[in-house]
């Protein structure tokens, strides 16, 4: 029996409608990012859903491995008081959006800022809003993601 192998190039067609979606989606992304350089809980409010939940990676200092997790109150937190100091971005921050799929009411991006990754997941709720609820990250450097 002769087995074939199919290989399927699937290119991003958005229609006219689509288009909206995906500004929401690119706009959800950049106010979470964005939140973090001007210090505005407001627009992290804007970008996250209630159920957020974000997560990494850790090493212990024993050596162990655990994964930290951060909820939406935390990131309205980190909004607020990171960057309140003006110091933990370049004055030209990285904020690199890839919008990975959008499907109907789900979408994935891939956001690379100057220290990190994230992957996302959003929603987009009842009201028509796209909203981050998951989150996966990394630093670039993951040799920094150890306790001291």
């Amino acid at each position: 029996m002769k087995t074939r192998l199919r290989v399927f190039f699937i290119s991003s067609f958005i229609s006219a409608k689509d288009k909206s979606d995906e500004k929401a989606v690119e706009r959800a992304a950049r106010d979470y990012i964005e939140s973090q350089h001007i210090v505005s809980s407001e627009m992290m409010k804007r970008s996250i859903h209630k159920e957020l939940t974000k997560r990494t990676y850790w090493k212990a200092k024993d050596g162990s491995e655990f994964i930290v997790e951060t909820d939406y109150n935390t990131m309205l937190g980190v909004a607020q008081n990171f960057n309140k100091d003006g110091d933990k971005f370049p004055e030209t921050p990285l904020n690199r959006i890839q919008i990975l799929d959008i499907d109907q009411r789900v979408a994935s991006v891939k956001l690379t800022a100057d220290d990190w990754i994230d992957y996302m997941h959003l929603v987009k709720n009842s009201d028509g809003d796209w909203k981050i609820i998951n989150v996966l990250w990394q630093y670039n450097d993951t040799k920094r993601q150890v306790s001291k």
